[in-house]
């Protein structure tokens, strides 16, 4: 399946095994760039009340009081927060919602980047989601088709622990027998 990265290429994350030393940089905030490494998957977000039809990955409803923060000075960076209105609107909270009405954001797999725990200043909120067409990249994120989203999300078996591995054709060509990739 075509997939579209960030707009600046790829910078290492922060992943399920450390980073190698090599040329490449590590993954900042807002450098428009694609953490690179093995990453497992996080929870699936989506508008709907229900995930398509066929797909069993733990699944969480967007509503209006959801946020997703991207601010490294906030005590919830890089996670999901849903936010009690009933209990006042924090300050932060309209610049971390979550997009609702945004067809690329209709359905968000988390790519659970920088989030063990999450490293102020090294990236965050980096999901798969739908593409906003077939030569738009990205603010860091992994964009296809909905089609084709929609069809990696089935075939997606949360028992068998699936992780996503986006390496350079170099860097994965000298790190895979070290990782044991395919």
């Amino acid at each position: 399946m075509p997939v579209l990265l960030g707009k600046k290429g790829l910078a290492w994350g922060q992943g399920v095994f450390h980073t190698p030393a090599s040329g490449i940089p590590a993954k900042l905030e807002k450098d428009l760039k694609s953490p690179a490494g093995i990453f497992s998957l996080g929870s699936l977000f989506g508008y709907a009340a229900t995930p398509p039809s066929g797909v069993h990955w733990p699944y969480i409803q967007v509503g209006a009081w959801d946020a997703y923060v991207d601010d490294s000075s906030l005590p919830f960076y890089n996670q999901h927060v849903r936010i009690d209105p009933r209990q006042g609107i924090p300050p932060w909270f309209e610049k971390q919602r979550m997009r609702l009405g945004d067809a690329a954001y209709r359905w968000m797999l988390e790519i659970r980047h920088n989030q063990q725990p999450p490293l102020p200043g090294y990236g965050s909120a980096i999901f798969f989601h739908v593409r906003r067409g077939p030569d738009k990249p990205t603010a860091g994120c992994t964009t296809l088709a909905e089609e084709d989203l929609v069809r990696l999300l089935r075939w997606l078996d949360p028992k068998a622990a699936p992780h996503y591995v986006l390496l350079p054709k170099d860097e994965y060509s000298a790190l895979r027998g070290i990782w044991d990739l395919p």
